[in-house]
């Protein structure tokens, strides 16, 4: 069955969005976010204050596409208004660890006892913040704060040894604002 489907968002004064073909560039006080949507088929235009993002005869595909374009266009201009902060805690029962950073890149330093640092860059556009038991993803990327707190959770995984004893490691705490 096909249905016309639009859905708008409205730009706050404090925001600047820009469409050029695919590419959205939103920009706000707390920085700029650029980004490349594939939707081939949908309407996409800025008119007014408003983004709208449509089909005149969308399916349940175009449907589901426009709901996810929606969703991230919502984040980035949230973004661009208040960065999104992760927080992740430093865990340990054997041995101390203490994480360094050192020139855009995480050293992750005596885990589980082991002699060499484990190494992680930080990607442009996020900016981590180190206190004592507390790790801080900050950035107006959702997306890319996201995966920067899930690289640390990766980096410090545990192999080959029984998990319910050796519990060290990082662990997200604290997701854009919502406690887990």
């Amino acid at each position: 069955m096909h249905k016309e489907i639009y859905q708008k968002i409205e730009i706050p004064e404090s925001v600047e969005a820009e469409i050029d073909g695919t590419m959205l560039k939103v920009k706000g006080p707390e920085g700029e976010i650029e980004r490349n949507f594939n939707i081939s088929g949908l309407d996409f235009k800025k008119e007014n204050n408003q983004i709208i993002i449509g089909h005149k005869k969308a399916t349940k595909k175009e449907k589901k596409l426009i709901n996810t374009v929606y969703a991230h266009i919502r984040n980035m201009i949230e973004g661009v208004q208040k960065k999104f902060e992760y927080q992740l805690k430093i865990c340990y029962s054997h041995f101390p660890i203490t994480i360094e950073l050192k020139d855009k890149e995480i050293l992750i330093k005596n885990f589980l006892g082991e002699k060499e640092p484990r190494k992680m860059k930080v990607p442009e556009g996020a900016d981590i913040e180190v206190s004592k038991e507390v790790v801080k993803v900050i950035s107006a990327d959702k997306e890319l704060a996201g995966q920067v707190a899930a690289n640390f959770e990766k980096l410090t995984r545990i192999g080959k040894r029984d998990i319910r004893i050796f519990q060290d490691g990082l662990y997200i705490i604290n997701k854009a604002g919502k406690e887990i």
